[in-house]
């Protein structure tokens, strides 16, 4: 497990839906524009391993345009019930389409409505027209699947670098970094 940063990913995370009250999923995503303005959101992890760490989105949305205009990006998860946290960077890619499909299929009925009344990021004249909007979507859709909208897609991060931070007393923390080297992974620390 010491030379495999994913197992140890996976070892944490572990720990952490054990320990964190609310959404251990949760990470902070890091975009930037074409030109390199930053921006960063939380978003859930809906699956990870070898190849990447995937979240979803629509690609109509603010973080799927400057993916699209700068495929690069940067993951923060911060588990404070475990004194950790993990960075992770690397170029971004959608998914397939089928895989993107079958994560839509898991997702409640109203969060897959959601996805149809939702022009996410764009501004909103008010609560009650989006509300118009996921009404209009469930009257459409009444007794029968949803579909996953078009815009509505995965994306993969494949890393780069990834970094595990452990808090330790008077912030002599320990910072252990793995970078990707071909195929496998080369592991150094870092000064707190």
């Amino acid at each position: 497990m010491a030379d495999d940063p994913i197992a140890l990913f996976a070892a944490w995370f572990e720990e952490a839906k054990v320990s964190e009250p609310n959404d251990p999923d949760a990470v902070a995503l890091a975009t930037a524009t074409a030109s390199g303005a930053p921006s960063v959101r939380m978003v859930l992890l809906k699956g990870f391993g070898p190849d990447g760490f995937n979240f979803y989105t629509n690609a109509d949305s603010r973080k799927g345009a400057e993916l699209a205009a700068n495929p690069v990006a940067a993951l923060l998860f911060h588990w404070k019930s475990l004194r950790r946290q993990i960075r992770i960077e690397g170029p971004v890619e959608e998914v397939e389409p089928a895989e993107a499909d079958r994560y839509f299929a898991t997702r409640s009925r109203d969060s897959q409505l959601g996805a149809h009344a939702s022009l996410q990021s764009r501004p909103l004249d008010s609560r009650q027209g989006f509300e118009a909007r996921f009404d209009a979507a469930r009257q459409r859709f009444d007794g029968r699947d949803v579909p996953r909208p078009d815009r509505w897609t995965g994306f993969r991060l494949r890393p780069v670098s990834i970094e595990f931070w452990s808090d330790r007393p008077h912030r002599l923390h320990e910072r252990r970094l793995f970078e990707r080297v071909g195929q496998s992974w080369r592991e150094g620390l870092l000064y707190p």
